[in-house]
């Protein structure tokens, strides 16, 4: 008999966000606060295709299981995370507008309890 954990709700849709709850839990605000301005971004409708591509590009590699194994690496395994997105966010950075920034920022302060408010500057400072 497979030993059954019921932390993981059944549906798969809320699998896939009980996942992404637990993965974004463990990156930290910056991190974070740079997927959901891509997010975003993406949800725009001026946000041209292209940019689209980019957004889903780095999202992917941010979320991807094959890059969960050096992202246990201390210090070091989330770098790799970090440079995709941020090159993605400049890439995109165009569509990024006050909207993306405040929706974004309302996000971050649901998914966590006390935010440095120079962590997200610092990721604004960016565009």
């Amino acid at each position: 008999m497979k030993c059954k954990n019921n932390n993981i709700p059944p549906n798969p849709i809320k699998k896939l966000f009980h996942f992404l709850k637990v993965r974004l839990s463990t990156l930290g605000v910056k991190i974070t606060y740079t997927a959901l301005l891509l997010y975003y971004a993406y949800k725009r409708p001026e946000t041209p295709k292209w940019a689209k591509n980019v957004i889903i590009g780095s999202l992917a590699y941010l979320l991807s299981p094959i890059d969960g194994i050096p992202d246990l690496t201390p210090f070091l395994g989330f770098t790799d995370d970090i440079g995709v997105l941020s090159f993605g966010l400049v890439t995109i950075a165009a569509y990024v507008n006050e909207d993306v920034r405040s929706s974004a920022k309302e996000h971050v302060n649901r998914l966590f309890k006390k935010i440095d408010a120079e962590d997200l500057t610092e990721v604004d400072s960016q565009l």
